[in-house]
């Protein structure tokens, strides 16, 4: 492949709008984009399927048929954005460079374009085994889109074409969301003796999720990863200013790393509630799991990671580092659907920021080491 080819496709991909409008009320989501992402595979000789999880948002599975007998692969890349906020252009892609700039370069339409490019030549290599491309809404709020990919497609191993700098990301962390809502006594606020105060209650509750952060942060956690976090994320609560506050609600976010899973999680919550209720029979909490996402890790050793490591070494020059990254990505899903996976993408920077940028010497070698490793996989 060519980089004319490489800037061409990526530029066509900066320039669709694909906010998605769970994160952007009003964004335009993912139609526009699916609908040329299934054009070109289409042109290029995939089997292509739509298949739509949320009315007007289609995820895009696309295969090249093997001949038979060989195993499969999946190449799984998201088309949603963050929004544009403070950018200037952000779908007028600029080539600075080996750099092209513009919303989702990075994040990740750089990814998108090399499984798009690697399954386009795979169709043209007669292997036995399927190469199936997944390009998927979503990502970015509720991973909508695999979830409901992985209802009617599987796959022997996958690779996630995140941003990784051509390094071989093996683990990351998860997360789970929960609420806890303090349920007070609403009063004047000139009858102490009636009110219970929702706020300072909640101030409580607060304090002893400071404790347990420190907790985490002081253990070794996972090697790659470190130890497990949590932040308070959101507060509100009372009524006006005259009056005692009857509910105050937070809203909490906890990573979490390989063995940490969201029971775990609620538990740990639900025991500091049941603590403090212990010494102040007034305070009145519950705890409710808005969204989990558990965490991933496959081992170095495993099949996959060690045939793309070897594969891609071939095309750079050199053995990809191993590494670890605390965001959460849609490999968590295809694992805990049995199907071993690697994360492996181009460089750039400026996810969710105002400037927005992918290596496009890098979005070239990444398709290209995924061509060699579907003919060495499905062989």
């Amino acid at each position: 492949m060519s980089m004319n080819e490489v800037a061409e496709l990526l530029s066509q991909l900066v320039a669709i709008d694909s906010v998605n409008p769970d994160l952007v009320p009003g964004g335009m989501g993912e139609q526009a984009i699916a609908g040329a992402v299934a054009g070109w595979l289409d042109r290029a000789g995939l089997n292509v399927t739509l298949d739509e999880p949320v009315a007007g948002r289609p995820n895009v599975i696309a295969v090249a048929r093997g001949t038979g007998g060989g195993r499969s692969l999946m190449l799984n890349g998201h088309m949603d954005t963050v929004g544009t906020a403070g950018m200037h252009s952000p779908h007028a892609p600029q080539i600075v460079g080996n750099r092209l700039y513009g919303r989702g370069a990075y994040d990740m339409k750089g990814g998108l374009a090399a499984i798009m490019l690697a399954g386009a030549h795979a169709a043209r290599l007669r292997l036995r085994g399927d190469v199936i491309v997944t390009a998927v809404i979503d990502e970015e709020y509720a991973s909508i889109g695999t979830q409901s990919v992985l209802k009617r497609w599987h796959a022997d191993a996958a690779v996630v074409t995140e941003s990784t700098g051509l390094h071989l990301c093996i683990a990351h962390k998860g997360f789970v969301w929960l609420d806890v809502e303090v349920t007070g006594e609403a009063a004047h606020g000139s009858r102490p003796d009636l009110g219970i105060d929702a706020i300072v209650k909640m101030g409580k509750v607060l304090s002893q999720l400071d404790q347990l952060n420190r907790r985490l942060q002081a253990r070794a956690g996972h090697q790659l990863l470190g130890p497990g976090s949590l932040h308070a994320s959101l507060i509100s609560g009372g009524q006006e200013l005259s009056s005692y506050p009857e509910h105050c609600t937070l809203s909490i976010e906890r990573r979490t790393v390989p063995g940490e899973t969201p029971d775990l999680v609620e538990a740990e919550l639900q025991r500091i509630i049941q603590r403090l209720a212990a010494h102040d029979p007034l305070l009145r909490a519950s705890v409710t799991r808005r969204l989990a996402r558990g965490s991933f890790a496959i081992s170095e050793d495993a099949p996959i990671v060690r045939l793309l490591r070897r594969e891609s070494s071939t095309v750079l020059g050199r053995a990809p580092a191993i590494m670890g990254v605390p965001w959460w990505m849609d490999s968590a899903l295809l694992a805990d659907a049995g199907i071993p996976t690697v994360i492996f993408g181009p460089g750039g920077g400026g996810a969710h920021a105002a400037v927005e940028w992918v290596n496009l010497d890098e979005v070239e070698q990444c398709a290209a080491a995924l061509v060699a490793t579907a003919r060495a996989f499905c062989a």
